[in-house]
């Protein structure tokens, strides 16, 4: 029978600049891998899901999940962030695994590569790009601009080129109903601005916000897969924003669902006639 899916892998960490000057900037995290198999849906980077491993499955298959962490943010002068951990359903005859969010870069270096990729960081001389994202997963990350970081590439949007009065916002996320209502998932981390009082925000889907001058970046929003926010190291709170954890969904028909979980999943047998959904927020496994 066939399975319905959504697998997100964690979001990257956001980068910080160096202390000072202040116009060294981090770039923003980039969001988790955007997979997924349901009615018309597009994946992450626009493209189409073309994995058939859970349109004919046998019963009493056990399928493995695994739910990825966040990336770390930076927390040092010139720090940049941790790539997400993947997300994956695996079991016999099944491999569908999401790409973690690339990192945002530091001052002196390109965003990270990933399932969508991070921002580029910005010092007082030189703007470096943004980070690659995985096909069919996500967009890239921005580059710097005008000293200024860029933001964490989404999976429905490239991170925003950073720029001397705004400028680094994080790409947005894609929205979808396979937990029956409109959910935005997979925002890029905004990324911080040179001597900007204002922070930049994450992309819709849980991307983080930058932290304004002196201040902190915001984490993405749990199990959506959102890229930490980008940060200046200065102040009493430099910290860049740390990712987003991933997480696992599956719709499958009533008649056909078999009960037998691990790990604890969301079980909604209400939301949708005839149809239980298991939300995955941590890891564990379903038995066909």
């Amino acid at each position: 029978y066939a399975i319905e899916w959504l697998v997100i892998g964690g979001g990257g960490g956001g980068g910080t600049g160096h202390a000072t000057p202040h116009n060294r900037s981090g770039g923003g995290g980039g969001a988790g891998g955007y997979r997924i198999k349901y009615d018309s849906d597009t994946t992450g980077g626009g493209g189409s899901e073309t994995n058939t491993e859970l349109d004919a499955i046998a019963p009493g298959t056990v399928l493995t999940i695994d739910v990825g962490g966040g990336g770390a943010g930076g927390t040092g002068s010139s720090d940049q962030g941790t790539i997400g951990e993947e997300s994956s359903i695996k079991g016999t005859g099944v491999d569908i695994t999401s790409d973690g969010g690339g990192y945002g870069a530091d001052d002196r270096a390109v965003g990270g590569a990933g399932g969508s990729g991070g921002g580029g960081g910005a010092s007082e001389s030189s703007n470096y790009a943004g980070g690659a994202g995985t096909a069919n997963q996500g967009y890239a990350g921005g580059a710097a601009g005008s000293n200024s970081g860029g933001g964490g590439g989404g999976s429905n949007a490239a991170g925003v080129t950073g720029g001397p009065t705004g400028g680094g916002e994080g790409g947005d996320g894609l929205a979808s109903t396979i937990t029956a209502s409109s959910v935005s998932r997979g925002g890029g981390g905004g990324a911080h601005t040179s001597d900007s009082a204002d922070a930049n925000p994450g992309g819709t889907g849980g991307g983080g916000a930058s932290g304004a001058t002196d201040s902190a970046g915001t984490a993405g929003t749990a199990n959506t897969g959102g890229g930490g926010g980008g940060s200046n190291n200065s102040g009493s709170n430099p910290n860049a924003g740390s990712g987003g954890s991933g997480v696992v969904i599956l719709r499958i028909a009533d008649a056909n669902y078999s009960g037998t979980t691990t790990g604890s999943p969301t079980i909604d047998t209400s939301s949708v006639a005839d149809e239980t959904i298991l939300i995955f927020n941590a890891d564990g496994s379903y038995t066909t």
